[in-house]
């Protein structure tokens, strides 16, 4: 392929993959401070871009070099929000996801698919003293944050007000994305150590406290039941008007996923994985989500869809989970 070819290929690939109410050529002009006489130039091949420009361009929209130059190798390039941030507050990192889902409605249309090691981060935000309980055990041991090293969890002391109203508004916005969800028995159980390992070691500040956290546990199933029974995503107390987007919920008691998802965007795909417990790395690729999307499929074909159909085999799996909750109270 020609350079004037390739540089043609790259303009069509950013315009395919933007939402589209956005203008390539504003875009542009605004990230390589250009007229737009000189953007459309460069549009139409006429004015090579340089190896500046490029740079700008690749790194604002995620690009690999090796895709755009169509190289035939193994290498996928992926982006990794905060990687040169050092650990902030929690508020920052629901702001964060808060922007991407937004980002995610841009388009006019929009699915997830989920393959569930552990239950999705925005679902933790259901319920005020789980999402309390969540935030401070992400804050504290994971995040290491030296204001908490010395406290105990208390719904009092430690509400996470803000957090909880950010992720209420990421719901809000996930809830209007057709899912596609894999679960499996195993899909609670890093959630159910981190409040026995809190319990056993003294981390709960009172009895009250460990007990709103495991009540608010069940009502947290109860309402992950309802949106499968009804097969449709619906934030808590909500009438059957403002019931979003649809919901498959799938069960698979004998593979354990790895909490990958790949989003459809109008026609692109981009695939995302965890590293560090709840951080995400993020992949345009084209190659990568085919990848991703040809086992998630297969995967499919040898599990159980409890959303809408399937009652029986959805009583059992929730009251399964409920035992496994219940049981941290013993």
């Amino acid at each position: 392929m020609e350079a004037v070819e390739l540089q043609q290929y790259l303009f069509n690939h950013l315009k395919e993959n933007l939402p589209t109410h956005l203008s390539l050529a504003d875009e542009l002009g605004d990230l390589l401070n250009l007229s737009p006489d000189s953007v459309y130039r460069r549009i139409r091949g006429e004015k090579p871009l340089t190896l500046t420009e490029l740079k700008k361009i690749c790194e604002r929209y995620h690009l690999s070099l090796d895709l755009l130059l169509q190289l035939q190798n193994e290498s996928v390039l992926f982006d990794a929000p905060g990687l040169n941030s050092a650990p902030g507050e929690f508020v920052d990192y629901m702001k964060a996801m808060l922007l991407q889902f937004k980002y995610f409605n841009s388009f006019k249309t929009k699915e997830i698919f989920y393959l569930c090691k552990d239950a999705p981060i925005w679902y933790f935000y259901l319920f005020p003293e789980l999402a309390a309980f969540k935030t401070f055990f992400w804050s504290k041991t994971i995040n290491n944050m030296p204001a908490l090293s010395s406290k105990k969890f208390s719904l009092s002391e430690f509400p996470y007000d803000d957090c909880f109203a950010l992720g209420q508004q990421v719901l809000e916005e996930h809830n209007k994305i057709h899912s596609v969800e894999l679960w499996n028995l195993e899909s609670i159980h890093s959630t159910i150590n981190q409040v026995a390992f809190y319990r056993d070691a003294g981390n709960f500040k009172s009895a009250e406290d460990f007990d709103a956290v495991v009540n608010s546990f069940h009502h947290w199933l109860d309402h992950m039941e309802q949106q499968a029974a009804k097969g449709v995503k619906f934030m808590p107390g909500a009438n059957d008007l403002s019931y979003k987007a649809p919901i498959q919920f799938y069960v698979n008691e004998l593979i354990l996923g790895n909490n990958t998802m790949v989003i459809s965007l109008d026609n692109k795909r981009l695939s995302m994985i965890t590293y560090s417990v709840f951080h995400y790395l993020f992949t345009g690729d084209p190659r990568f989500s085919s990848k991703v999307m040809t086992s998630f499929d297969t995967l499919l074909s040898r599990s159980t869809l409890i959303s809408k159909t399937g009652e029986k085999d959805r009583n059992r799996f929730f009251n399964a989970l409920r035992e496994k909750v219940e049981g941290l109270r013993n």
